[in-house]
């Protein structure tokens, strides 16, 4: 969760060296290394069980790695010895089974991160409707998640990952339980969402052409390695490797 500042903060560089983590002597992830400029987004492309998730973790504080090293910007945040905590890394996160409180409203959804930092009513108010707006939702305060198609409550955990301005967005294959038309629109939506903001983005999905639409980079994972990279020139994407 971002520390709520109340002022607009850019994206910061993300830098993975050499990541690795194992359980019970088998190797989840080996010698990842990632470089993500501040402002650009990440897609981590992959099937179910390449460790595209767990690298998610990695970079949210959720897991410390066994080997190499986590940075963002110049802050070493992750290696074997040290883990900041998720708090503390100036994080949004966007989950695939959305992860709202179908028993709070919108309003009440949004401000949570900046009700339990302490946030006080008046500019919190004022950050969950700009939020609400930034997604088109600006209409919905006040009703019940429960009220909500599906893709408006994707809506609603984006408006919440952005609300407390996070220097970086992680995104757990959001959208994977949308049907294909409304997948197709709103991939379009996040896009565009993260230009503006020039927050820093990783994003994992199993569907090339979402991360195509919406990353500067597309790594592959297969079996927890990179196995294939590329990056995007204009309208093209470049081989890395």
């Amino acid at each position: 969760m971002a520390a709520p500042t109340g002022k607009p903060s850019a994206g910061t560089s993300i830098s993975v060296r050499g990541l690795g983590l194992s359980f019970d002597g088998q190797a989840v992830l080996s010698e990842i290394d990632l470089e993500v400029p501040a402002g650009t987004t990440l897609a981590l492309l992959g099937p179910s069980g390449c460790g595209k998730s767990t690298l998610l973790k990695l970079l949210a504080g959720l897991q410390k790695p066994g080997a190499g090293s986590i940075r963002f910007g110049t802050e070493l945040v992750a290696d074997a010895r040290t883990c900041v905590a998720p708090e503390r890394r100036g994080l949004g996160m966007v989950f695939q089974d959305y992860a709202l409180w179908p028993h709070m409203t919108v309003d009440g959804n949004v401000g949570f991160p900046l009700e339990m930092a302490g946030v006080a009513r008046p500019e919190r108010e004022r950050r969950v409707a700009a939020a609400l707006a930034r997604v088109g939702l600006e209409h919905v305060g006040k009703r019940r998640i429960s009220a909500l198609s599906g893709g408006q409550q994707q809506r609603v955990a984006l408006a919440r990952a952005i609300v407390a301005e996070p220097r970086i967005l992680l995104f757990d294959e959001p959208l994977s339980n949308l049907d294909r038309d409304l997948r197709v629109s709103l991939c379009r939506e996040i896009g565009d969402l993260l230009a503006q903001l020039g927050t820093t983005a990783v994003y994992v999905t199993h569907d090339r052409e979402e991360a195509q639409t919406l990353a500067h980079q597309v790594v592959t994972l297969k079996q927890g390695r990179v196995v294939h990279a590329s990056h995007r020139s204009g309208s093209q994407y470049n081989e890395t490797f």
